[in-house]
């Protein structure tokens, strides 16, 4: 476990680790095999599914991040979900998850579930009598995402750990929209930490990964085996560029978090914006629980939109600082419209259930310079009010 604070594990992680020919930063191996020392001798690398330098580095820098004990970098970050479910759920076992967690995890779980891989149940985890219900149905596994995406819900993580230990469950915490900068699960009681490093970790929407960290070092061995097993490992190219997003991880996070601070204040006076969702708002419902158990309320924001539908799609049109796409979390500002975009595989009816309603946007904004970015939020609401 490294002692060093987390923009020196960030920074140096791998560092002068080249014995060949002493290169400051660690060189890509490509390599898909790896030639045993003498017949008999495994080495400990000799194929890259299983294992790769790049890989090893990457998951490294993660593990000592999130103060855990190992993990496994994956080839993105539903393939991390899959692999865990696989390492540790049977046919008869119960998942309990948020109902209004990412479209791709709820797609992941319920078309699993239906196939009869295991059980899962959907839940409101904001609301205590609904959560405390759904583990007391001793359930295997409880996935949190908090914030949660795209509403940016809070969930006490401490206490939904202590309540898992009383029934044997085991808690994985999605840190995506955080990253270690901002929260760190594991010393909170969390057993798993997943990552789409996709997002922030990476930070530059040029590689699609994840990673499952586990508090618990025999944890991280099952995991390691099975992500050999169903082929889930990332590549080692991927690896080398995502662990260079690293590097930069604690200066963007904060400037994420500073410039969204700004649109944040600028939102709340525009009479086109409704309801906002961000931690930091006083309002919010998880506000409290993100005093306590982050020390950052991060850059993802959602609002809804209060004019018309027609005046959303005209305000989304005309905007030319935030790109409209999916995913989130690199350097330049992006606009989502999740229920036509990242969460439409959940249909209406869940849609409806998780509070994700057609008017919602949400914001993922980037390392532009803030007055830019509200100058161009600002003519796309002017363009749009006068189109009434």
């Amino acid at each position: 476990m490294s002692t060093h604070k987390p923009a020196t594990i960030a920074v140096r992680t791998g560092i002068e680790s080249d014995t060949q020919h002493h290169a400051v930063v660690p060189p890509i191996y490509l390599s898909t095999n790896y030639g045993f020392p003498a017949f008999g001798e495994v080495p400990k690398y000799d194929y890259t599914r299983s294992g790769n330098p790049n890989r090893g580095l990457l998951e490294q820098a993660l593990y000592e991040l999130e103060s855990g004990s190992g993990a496994v970098v994956t080839n993105c970050g539903t393939s991390a979900l899959n692999l865990w479910v696989s390492a540790f759920i049977g046919p008869d076992d119960l998942i309990v998850a948020p109902h209004d967690c990412y479209g791709g995890t709820y797609r992941l779980f319920n078309t699993r579930a239906q196939k009869g891989d295991f059980k899962v149940e959907f839940v409101d985890q904001s609301n205590p009598t609904a959560f405390d219900a759904a583990i007391a149905k001793k359930p295997k596994l409880i996935l949190l995402e908090t914030p949660s995406n795209p509403l940016v819900r809070v969930v006490d993580i401490a206490e939904t750990c202590k309540k898992a230990q009383q029934v044997g469950a085991l808690v994985a915490v999605d840190n995506t929209f955080l990253t270690p900068v901002y929260q760190k699960p594991l010393e909170l009681g969390a057993d798993f930490v997943i990552h789409s490093t996709t997002k922030f970790i990476n930070g530059h929407s040029d590689v699609i990964g994840g990673v499952v960290i586990a508090k618990d070092a025999e944890h991280a061995e099952k995991l390691a085996w099975w992500g050999n097993c169903i082929g889930a490992t990332g590549t080692p190219f991927d690896s080398y560029l995502t662990l260079r997003g690293i590097r930069t991880l604690g200066a963007r996070m904060r400037v994420h978090e500073e410039s969204s601070q700004q649109i944040l204040q600028y939102l709340q006076t525009q009479p086109l914006v409704g309801a906002i969702f961000h931690p930091s708002l006083p309002h919010h419902p998880g506000h409290d629980i993100a005093k306590k158990q982050q020390s950052g309320f991060g850059s993802m924001l959602s609002f809804e939109f209060a004019g018309s539908y027609e005046q959303l799609k005209t305000f989304v049109s005309n905007l030319k600082l935030f790109s409209l796409a999916e995913s989130l979390g690199g350097v330049e500002s992006l606009i989502c419209h999740p229920a036509t975009m990242t969460h439409r595989a959940m249909g209406e009816a869940a849609l409806a259930e998780a509070g994700v309603s057609h008017q919602l946007l949400r914001l993922s904004v980037g390392l532009e310079d803030a007055e830019d970015l509200i100058a161009d939020l600002n003519q796309a609401f002017t363009l749009s009010k006068e189109g009434c």
